[in-house]
């Protein structure tokens, strides 16, 4: 079969429908894997002591 010009495949994309082989195409090359960075509270900073006090205050109460 020839190719049908969809240009799915030319969109960059890390998966893919292909019309010619009637199948989804993932492309490994293409695929990156982002890092996570982790939010919350870490300890040590300002933030994060003051709500631990509250919160252990009003555990006693």
């Amino acid at each position: 079969m020839s190719c049908f010009n969809c240009q799915n495949c030319k969109q960059g994309l890390s998966t893919y429908y292909c019309l010619e082989k009637n199948d989804f195409v993932i492309c490994e090359a293409k695929e990156s894997l982002e890092n996570k960075t982790r939010g919350g509270w870490k300890k040590g900073s300002k933030n994060y002591e003051i709500h631990r006090r509250k919160a252990r205050k009003e555990v006693e109460a």
